[in-house]
């Protein structure tokens, strides 16, 4: 008899239905899409999903403090302020003394040695904390950290690959077709769309790709409600008018 691996629910509902049921674990998985389309907002339904399952979870911020994080998400009763202040969840801001050293170490050396080193502590902090679900968010600044040379971020997403957690990487990126070294890495992508209809903005997910899964890889309707997102598996949208 073939014996499943168990899968890591997302929390948000209606996806895990376009997935087999969830992420698998221990894997790397690339939220990408233009701002507000809801990567965000779909990383805190999956800390908290994570929370209340009793794993440890790590949200690493390279741009928000934990304080506006928190603000930009009351508008929706997703839990993720309570998820925070549990002993399952913990915020690491870049801004932050003690994030800096973990992320850009001081020591002497060239960059690239620099860079080796921090992925190093990266994996190294996930393995000491046994950290479940991460979440990195996003490669804008990674980008910039890491404009001198492009294989330390190429280096960089692969260090992610190998901790043993499973963890989302958020992508701002706007345009589908436009693949990044984030994406043919990455264990599997999940696209947010939006599109303009005479009504106003309308969106929709979409799984590019996920490695040993089954999935549903059309665009479907989704929605911001009180609770947070919701994916609607019977709705399509038609790929084209996308924007």
């Amino acid at each position: 008899m073939v014996s499943r691996v168990t899968r890591v629910p997302s929390g948000v509902p209606g996806f895990d239905g376009l997935v087999e049921g969830g992420f698998l674990p221990n894997r790397l998985y690339v939220l990408s899409g233009p701002p507000g389309g809801g990567k965000t907002t779909f990383s805190a339904h999956f800390v908290k999903a994570g929370s209340e399952a009793g794993e440890k979870c790590l949200y690493m911020s390279m741009h928000e403090t934990k304080r506006e994080l928190v603000e930009d998400l009351s508008n929706f009763d997703v839990g993720f302020r309570e998820a925070l202040e549990s002993n399952r969840v913990g915020f690491l801001n870049v801004f932050e003394t003690s994030s800096q050293d973990l992320l850009i170490p001081r020591e002497g050396g060239d960059y690239r040695s620099n860079v080796r080193r921090m992925t190093d502590r990266i994996a190294s902090f996930v393995e000491k904390y046994d950290i479940d679900r991460l979440v990195v968010d996003s490669t804008m600044l990674l980008r910039y950290f890491y404009s001198e040379d492009e294989k330390t971020f190429i280096q960089f997403v692969s260090s992610l690959k190998q901790a043993k957690a499973t963890t989302l990487l958020i992508s701002e990126m706007t345009d589908p077709a436009a693949y990044q070294d984030e994406h043919y890495l990455a264990h599997g992508v999940v696209f947010f769309h939006n599109y303009l209809e005479p009504t106003g903005m309308r969106r929709g997910i979409q799984v590019v790709k996920m490695r040993g899964t089954d999935v549903d890889s059309e665009i479907h309707d989704l929605s911001f409600t009180r609770a947070g997102l919701r994916v609607h598996p019977g709705r399509t949208i038609d790929g084209p008018h996308v924007r």
